[in-house]
C-alpha cells in the first residue's frame, strides 16, 4: 500500500492543536506504522509595527492540516476522530475514502515552505558502519543499532570520550564506510 498526503479540515485556528491530538492519538493507538507525518503548513513574513521588525508566521492554508498516511480503515477513524477535525477534503460522500494530493501539489506546498520532502532511499541495514557527516556528531563513526524507516531516521552507537553514546540521526545526516 502506498503512503500518500491527504487533507484534512479544522475548526479554523485549531490547526496546531489538530496536529498534536493527532500526533498524541498516532502513539497512544500504535498507528505509527500508518500514519506518518502531520504538518501545518505556515510560511514566514517579515512585519514592521510601531517601528519594530519581527519575523512572524503566517498558516498557508488556514483551516487544514495535512497528514502522510497509508490510508486503512484504521487509519482513516483514527485521522477523521480526532478531536476538531471536521473531515477528509476529497471525500464524495460520508462513507468513501478521500482522495491524496498529487504529488505536484505536496511538492509545490514544500517548496513554498523552503522544506524539502525528505524522502530518502533507504540504503542501510543495522550493522552498517556509518560516518555522521553533520549535526553535533559530525565526523563521528558508528554502527547503526535502530532504523525507523517512517521518520527517516536511525539510531547510531558512536565512541565518545571512550563511551558508547547512542545517537539518533537523519538519514541524510549519514553516509557508510
Amino acid at each position: 500500500m502506498n503512503k500518500d498526503w491527504y487533507v484534512v479540515h479544522t475548526y479554523s485556528g485549531y490547526e496546531n492543536k489538530v496536529k498534536i491530538n493527532l500526533e498524541k492519538r498516532i502513539e497512544s493507538m500504535g498507528m505509527d506504522d500508518k500514519i506518518f507525518r502531520v504538518l501545518v503548513p505556515e510560511e514566514e513574513e517579515t512585519e514592521t509595527k510601531n517601528g519594530k521588525t519581527k519575523v512572524v508566521k503566517h498558516k498557508v492554508f488556514p483551516g487544514y492540516v495535512l497528514v502522510e498516511l497509508i490510508m486503512t480503515d484504521d487509519s482513516w477513524y483514527v485521522v477523521r476522530n480526532t478531536p476538531g477535525v471536521t473531515g477528509f477534503v476529497g471525500s464524495a460522500g460520508s462513507g468513501s475514502k478521500p482522495s491524496p494530493m498529487l504529488d505536484e501539489e505536496i511538492e509545490r506546498v514544500f517548496r513554498n515552505m523552503g522544506v524539502e520532502d525528505n524522502t530518502v532511499e533507504l540504503d542501510y541495514v543495522l550493522g552498517d558502519t556509518v560516518m555522521v557527516k553533520e549535526g553535533p556528531f559530525a565526523e563521528f563513526a558508528g554502527k547503526i543499532t535502530e532504523i525507523d524507516e517512517a521518520k527517516g531516521k536511525a539510531r547510531v552507537i558512536v565512541d565518545m570520550f571512550g563511551r558508547e553514546t547512542p545517537v539518533e540521526v537523519d538519514f541524510d545526516q549519514i553516509e557508510k564506510l
